[in-house]
This record gives structure tokens, sequence and C-alpha cells, in this order.
């Protein structure tokens, strides 16, 4: 069921109710970087510090105790050494056979993973391409070849990467620092952002060459009665599937809602008392995950008017800093993964 289906949200006082419980943790010997839930669901992949990744089985969410015991996730594949370097972020392809992982060996790694009950994979290819820490990627999910998006540290470039032929085929200049995000959304969009220690946000398109819109936290800036607080590297980006709303996480601990289309900032607000390290937006788009250095998850409602004060709470923590939130594609749950060297599903129990 769904979080939205749950109605688990009905201002500050219908929040509180929605608190998630730790239903399965993965532990390993060193900081567990970034994890992402296959697109059906059913799998779920870590990458940590340890070069590992780990393809493990979503446990059984149809019915959550909070008194029952939990034990860890069913790992259904290890792949020790998988890179030279820490594992820093990786992406599952729209359809779910390949995942990509990237590196501080400055490397890229694309997996054909088979979708069986004990999953399988096969190098399909290993992508030099940067000079630097790769830092994030994601797929594009259009039709035809699967095409890669990648950005990091190094020559402040992003790539977009053919993986049928493992040649990039664009390379998107513009960034002045670092790119630390990059984020795609909506079926056969050719549309993708990028986020960077730059203080700006990048807007691309596959069918042109250069930035088509661009939005920058350079300063404070007052709109209005409004004033924005996120003059700040960009940590981590997200937009709705419908392509109106950009929400950035930021490293003075502030999250930033933007129009897209309006082209102008809605409003800056801290949940979070240092750096935002990811943000992701539910299925349907009405509450926004946001992990941090803080050690927490927050949840906040962005039902309503997204200009007015927004209900938030926070939802899980870590004993150290988290470092991803992920949703489930389906259910009423999230993933996140911490420098504690764990990865936790939660889930909000039954009753």
């Amino acid at each position: 069921m769904s979080l939205e289906s749950r109605g688990t949200v009905q201002g500050k006082a219908g929040l509180k109710q929605s608190r998630f419980i730790a239903v399965s943790t993965l532990e390993d010997s060193m900081a567990v970087r970034c994890g992402d839930f296959h697109p059906d669901g059913n799998f779920f992949a870590i990458g940590s510090n340890s070069k590992s990744l780990h393809i493990c089985r979503t446990p059984d969410m149809t019915s959550i105790s909070r008194t029952q015991h939990y034990a860890p996730p069913t790992v259904l594949a290890r792949y020790p050494k998988h890179h030279k370097g820490s594992i820093y972020c990786l992406s599952w392809a729209p359809v779910g056979s390949l995942l990509a992982t990237g590196s501080n060996d400055k490397t890229i790694k694309i997996i054909k993973v088979t979708e069986e009950e004990e999953p399988g994979h096969t190098v399909e290819s290993v992508l030099p391409i940067h000079d630097g820490t790769v830092r994030d990627l994601c797929f594009l999910s259009g039709a035809g070849n699967p095409h890669l998006v990648s950005g990091g540290a190094g020559d402040c470039q992003v790539y977009v990467t053919d993986c049928t032929t493992s040649s990039v085929v664009q390379v998107k200049t513009g960034h002045s620092e670092h790119i630390l995000s990059v984020f795609s959304w909506g079926e056969g969009s050719p549309i993708f952002v990028s986020g960077s220690q730059d203080k700006t946000i990048r807007f691309w398109d596959t069918r042109t060459k250069g930035c088509v819109q661009m939005v920058s936290y350079e300063s404070r800036q007052q709109q209005g009665s409004l004033d924005l607080l996120s003059g700040s590297p960009v940590s981590s980006c997200c937009v709705d599937p419908s392509g109106r709303l950009l929400v950035s996480g930021h490293e003075d601990a502030s999250c930033t809602l933007y129009d897209i289309r309006g082209h102008r900032f809605l409003q800056s607000f801290s949940v979070h008392s240092s750096d935002v390290r990811s943000v992701r937006l539910s299925p349907s788009s009405f509450y926004l995950l946001s992990t941090s250095y803080d050690r927490t998850v927050v949840l906040t409602d962005l039902q309503g008017n997204l200009t007015n004060p927004l209900p938030s709470l926070e939802v899980a923590s870590h004993r150290d800093k988290v470092i991803t939130g992920r949703w489930h594609p389906q259910q009423c749950s999230f993933l996140s993964t911490s420098a504690d060297k764990t990865s936790t599903v939660w889930a909000i129990p039954d009753g």
C-alpha cells in the first residue's frame, strides 16, 4: 500500500502518525554511501566504502508490527572489490536489467542483472571517462538504446553515455565546480538536471548542445516577503514527474522549492541542522524525504500551498551521518544508507 493511499499525513497532527520502523538492516565493514530499489521494488542494491556491491531481496512488508523482530535482508548477490575504490553512487535503468555504479577510482561500471530468484550479473562495460570521483548517476528513460548520465569531481563536465556501445555521445559543459547530483524524470524525457558545488542547478536537453535553463543559489534573494537562504552548494536535487517542481538540498542544511515553469523560487526551509545529502519526492510527489549529516531522515508534507510553512517530522535516524534516502517505487517504505556502516529499509507498521 502506498504512503498516499494510507492517508497518514493530514497536517502536523496527522504527520505524527507516520512513524517508520526499521524493518531490515544490512551491516557493512565501512560506510554505506549509496543505495536504491530496483524499479519493480523486489530488489535493492547498496554500495559502500568497502568497495563492495550488494544486491538484496526487499523484505516482505505486507504486515508490519512494532513488536516484531526483523532479520537482516537476504543478500542475493555480493560482489566484493566491485571497484578499486569506494562506491559513491548507483542507479538502476528504468527497465531494471542494467545497474550502474560510480566510484572514486574514476570509473563507472555497468552490469546486467538477471531478474531471477537469485540474480546474477555480467559486467557489460567499464567506463574510465571521468578524471575525478564519480558522484552521481542516472539513466534516461527514452526509447531506444539506454543512456546514462554521470557527473562528479574533476573536469566539471556531465557525460551522456550510450550503454549499448559504451561510447560518450554528449558532453555537457557549464559548471565551474564539482557536480554532486544528477537527476532525470518523466517517461521518455530527454531532459535532466545537474546540481553543483558552484551553487547552481542546470537543466540539459539531449536534443540541444548547451544548458537550457539555470537556477542559481549564489546569493540571498528577496522575493516579496520571502528571504531565500540557500546561497550554498547543491548537494542533491530532484524533479517531480510532471516537470513542474524542482527540489534541492544544500550544504547549509536547507531545502529549496523552485517553480520550474514559473521560473520562481517558492521557498527555502530548514528541517535539518547539517548538510542535506539527499532529497527525493514520494511516488505521487506528496511528500519529500530528506537525509542529512545530522543523522536524521525527515518527511515533509508538500500538499497545499508550497509558499506556506510546511509540516515536517523526523521519521528515522542513524548513529552517524545519513547519506542517501530512496523511496520504494510502490510501497510505504524507504531505504537509507549511513556512515554508521548500515543500510536500513523502513516502513510504517500496521495499526
